[in-house]
């Protein structure tokens, strides 16, 4: 079965990155629903290294690119280069040509290039010059952030946020995985493999995907998950405090990112059904990037977290 290869990936990611099991579920999440993650977390607690460890195991060509201030467009799209031997202008593919791309850092990129990094998210294609050029059909973008230092970056722009598929917070690991990452390192360093690597093809990642959108969600799932959408739309319905929070709600690209997320997380859980459970596994990753919060909750420190955790029980499942 699909969801068989997947799991035994999902168990191999958990091998190779070590106390960041979330991290590796949304992941293949975004893998199974098509859209893209934005990770932010400090320095050091394996996002690069999740990004290749599964680059590793899938067909299909992986490429980093370190964001600058001074990154230019053409830097990740390509630009066309003249070929004194035939006179002409041939286009010489950039880096974001490449089936898994990790953005590092993508937050210190400039506006102009995170407008190039928007076209190639939302449409899977670039524009250079007067052509446009498509995107792999596998085409997956990680990008990440670093939330201690703010100084010399600029921040996403809503609609660039949108079109992240789900944001993922990463913690440091427990003491227990912190041992085992020391192991692990020792190991590696040694030369040591300690299982093989699983080999995903492409037609087995679209068939999957489409394996995906077959997964039954009831209506009731379906009113449950409109309900909470609409919550961050009109708060003032549900409670004083959810209204004071929110200044504005999420979009439809939200309502249908959950849908599909939810349906790639009951999947990999090898069910054949949506349940609310998914929903709730879910609407953090998928909701609090989309989250505008007011003056107010700011001024308060409150986390889309807090917001998304107090509309949660507001809203009733039944």
């Amino acid at each position: 079965m699909q969801s068989e290869i997947f799991q035994k990936l999902q168990q191999y990611l958990n091998q190779q990155v070590v106390g960041q099991s979330s991290l590796v579920e949304q992941l293949l999440v975004a893998l199974l629903a098509d859209g893209h993650i934005l990770v932010e977390g400090p320095p050091g607690l394996a996002k690069t290294r999740a990004v290749k460890a599964l680059a590793q195991c899938i067909e299909g060509r992986f490429h980093r690119i370190q964001f600058t201030p001074d990154l230019l467009p053409a830097d990740l799209t390509g630009t066309d280069i003249f070929r004194p031997e035939t006179g002409e202008f041939t286009f010489q593919a950039g880096p974001i040509f490449n089936s898994l791309v990790l953005a590092d850092e993508i937050n210190r990129a400039p506006a102009k290039v995170q407008a190039a990094m928007l076209e190639a998210m939302a449409e899977k294609q670039i524009t250079a010059g007067r052509k446009t050029y498509a995107l792999p059909k596998l085409f997956l973008v990680m990008a990440t952030q670093n939330p201690i230092e703010q100084e010399g970056t600029y921040p996403l722009p809503e609609a660039q946020l949108d079109r992240f598929l789900i944001h993922l917070d990463v913690d440091y690991p427990q003491a227990e995985d912190e041992l085992a990452i020391l192991r692990l390192n020792r190991g590696e360093a040694k030369g040591e493999h300690t299982s093989s690597v699983p080999h995903v093809t492409q037609e087995q990642i679209f068939s999957a995907r489409q394996d995906v959108l077959n997964i039954h969600m009831a209506e009731s799932i379906e009113n449950y998950l409109i309900r909470l959408v609409m919550a961050t739309r009109q708060p003032e319905k549900y409670d004083a405090k959810l209204a004071q929070w929110i200044d504005l709600g999420v979009s439809p690209r939200a309502t249908i990112a959950l849908d599909r997320c939810a349906r790639a997380h009951a999947w990999l859980q090898g069910r054949d059904f949506v349940s609310p459970a998914d929903i709730q596994a879910m609407i953090f990753p998928v909701l609090r990037h989309r989250l505008v919060l007011s003056y107010q909750a700011q001024a308060e420190n409150i986390h889309p977290n807090q917001v998304i955790a107090h509309l949660m029980s507001l809203v009733g499942s039944a």
